[in-house]
């Protein structure tokens, strides 16, 4: 195993990172379930290539852009499906995702359902890992916030939060935007790290597999959505030597995990710098030093 193809999987785990951070803001966060968000990381990855290739701007501000471009249209989707309850948010966001795809499939400036080649690569490991570090400190930043624990008090109890005054409509909206925006700057990185865009990239698996990601790394958790986007990226690759029967293994492992674990692998904790202080013996070594 040669570190091109260790750098891939990285890649791909930083990728799927940025999209599960997104996910993790709305489901584990808010509450709010979604299985369309490979339909933001269509809109993302098509937008961002368009402005990079046909505008010729820099791959941070294409990114960005394709961001909020995939941002700006969860509002007009946030509107019509954020006063559903329960499954039912989750079935609209499901035919919004196949929806998105569809319509990629027919238009034809974007070559369809042929996909679009030719688009220059411009993604490497350590501008992937720069845009994940700031992606996890903005999350970081924002769950920590007086507008992360309101979207917190949604997700234990809707009905509470609104008596003691939280707008819950208006962070249900916060948290979709944040959440699309991420989902379509790892869109934009998939066009700018592959060359190429086809639909068919961001069908239902895709969205199944960000979900299950979330899930098995701990709802509630940043640190959980880290460790999940690189245990199941890299998982399906470590599996290859069992061929055809890989996949079947991945499903096997992952079930296995949850239900061994079912509030997942952090279950909703995270892990902090004095966490790992202490687990390597220093920080009870220093508070025994104290004490003396």
């Amino acid at each position: 195993m040669d570190w091109f193809y260790v750098k891939g999987i990285l890649i791909l785990s930083g990728i799927n990172l940025m999209a599960v951070l997104g996910l993790s803001l709305l489901t584990g966060f808010t509450g709010l379930f979604s299985f369309g968000h490979a339909g933001f990381m269509a809109i993302g990855a098509y937008a961002a290539a368009f402005i990079g290739v046909n505008l010729g701007l820099p791959l941070i501000v294409s990114l960005l852009a394709g961001g909020l471009v995939a941002g700006i249209i969860s509002l007009f989707i946030g509107r019509l499906t954020l006063k559903l309850k329960g499954d039912y948010f989750c079935i609209a966001t499901l035919g919004f995702g196949e929806a998105i795809r569809l319509v990629l499939d027919n238009v034809q400036v974007f070559g369809g359902a042929r996909g679009w080649p030719g688009i220059p690569i411009r993604i490497d490991l350590w501008n992937v890992v720069l845009i994940n570090l700031a992606g996890i400190a903005f999350m970081i930043s924002l769950v920590n916030s007086r507008h992360g624990r309101n979207m917190i008090a949604i997700r234990e109890e809707e009905l509470a939060a609104k008596t003691i005054g939280i707008d819950t409509f208006k962070y249900k909206m916060i948290s979709l935007f944040t959440s699309a925006v991420y989902a379509g700057i790892a869109g934009g990185l998939v066009g700018y790290y592959t060359g190429f865009l086809q639909p068919k990239m961001f069908g239902m698996t895709k969205s199944t597999e960000l979900t299950i990601i979330v899930i098995f790394g701990g709802i509630g958790s940043v640190s959980g959505s880290v460790l999940g986007a690189l245990l199941l990226t890299a998982l399906p690759e470590l599996l290859r030597a069992f061929a055809l029967w890989r996949l079947v293994a991945y499903g096997v492992a992952v079930i296995f995990i949850m239900i061994s674990r079912p509030e997942g692998l952090m279950g909703g904790k995270e892990i902090t710098f004095k966490g790992i202080l202490r687990a390597i013996g220093f920080g009870h070594k220093h508070s025994k030093a104290r004490e003396v």
